[in-house]
């Protein structure tokens, strides 16, 4: 089997790294000087630094050679590059491959999820063989081996265990969920999520805190990820909850880092411009608000975060604004 993956971020060569135990895998970047450095030291070291990849891992900057013939192609591109890149790959991804998206976001505009961009591009692809991979899964650990779980979901059933047994590994454990939907918005809104748990970080706030910012994110993101056709069980899962958690709590985190910033007083600008990579709910946020307002969901967190990121909303108000919402009782589930 080959395996194509598309974008050497850290995610992507952390992926990639994990498929060459089950295949040959290639990993594309754009950068030729990335892949001739990937070649010849066996390490990423813009993104991955300190992280010994497999020997095998071959890296490449042509398109055409990554996906030409492969068996599997996985696109770990940010959401906002992800439509350009994918048109570029198009000619060389054969119409059998398995296409499994990586992204965590929405596209602006479209406000299309990145499997239904794929199913855009790639007019007359299977749509059964195009997915997600998706959970609690920070790239760093992933890569140094630490034990976790990932979810991916794709409706076909023979391409879920395919796909099951090639990033399956004895510490990364994977579980198989035919609900794209769900996984895909769970991705995308916990990054939005995590910004603002980030600013309650930044303003020195404690666990207490922490915990009811993440739980009732968790309701806000189910909610809309059932109007969009999500199954309501997806997001306790390692989708849901689990990337929910780890986002919103970890230093790691490249939203909750842009959360803390701000709580910090730090501009968007002046914080964007000193990271290496993206953050994907900077740009999502504009898009989930957009969708629940097409959808009538309400989500005061998201939309103070979106407040915060575009509007020059102060990021103390955080906390008081939400605390200071009309009284309600806890509703059960996700209403």
């Amino acid at each position: 089997m080959k395996v194509a993956v598309v974008g050497a971020g850290s995610w992507g060569t952390a992926v990639a790294a994990i498929a060459c135990a089950n295949a040959d895998a290639v990993l594309w970047a754009r950068r030729a000087e990335l892949t001739d450095t990937i070649n010849d030291t066996h390490e990423n070291s813009p993104y991955l630094p300190g992280v010994a990849l497999p020997p095998s891992l071959e890296a490449t900057s042509s398109l055409e050679d990554a996906c030409s013939g492969a068996d599997v192609v996985v696109l770990g591109v940010p959401s906002h590059g992800f439509r350009q890149v994918l048109t570029e790959a198009a000619p060389f991804i054969a119409p059998r491959a398995v296409v499994v998206s990586l992204s965590k976001g929405i596209e602006q505009g479209t406000l299309r999820r990145m499997t239904e961009v794929i199913d855009d591009v790639l007019e007359g692809h299977d749509w059964g063989s195009v997915g997600v991979l998706t959970g609690p899964n920070l790239a760093k650990e992933v890569a140094a081996g630490q034990p976790t779980a990932s979810v991916v979901a794709v409706r076909n059933p023979e391409c879920a265990q395919q796909l099951q047994q090639l990033f399956f590994t004895p510490t990364l454990r994977v579980y198989t969920n035919p609900d794209v939907i769900g996984c895909e918005m769970a991705g995308a809104l916990k990054n939005v999520l995590a910004i603002g748990a980030g600013i309650a970080d930044g303003l020195q706030y404690g666990d207490n805190t922490k915990a009811a910012l993440i739980t009732r994110g968790l309701a806000e993101l189910a909610r809309l990820g059932v109007a969009c056709g999500g199954d309501p069980l997806t997001f306790a899962g390692l989708a849901g909850m689990g990337d929910l958690i780890a986002t919103c709590a970890s230093p790691q985190s490249r939203n909750r880092h842009v959360g803390v910033e701000l709580g910090k007083g730090r501009t968007l600008d002046d914080i964007v411009a000193t990271m290496n990579m993206v953050a994907e709910g900077v740009k999502t946020t504009a898009a989930v608000i957009e969708l629940a307002q097409r959808f009538n969901v309400e989500m005061p967190l998201a939309s103070f975060v979106g407040r915060v990121l575009y509007e020059g909303a102060r990021p103390a108000d955080l906390i008081p604004e939400l605390m200071l919402r009309k009284a309600k009782p806890e509703l059960h589930g996700i209403r």
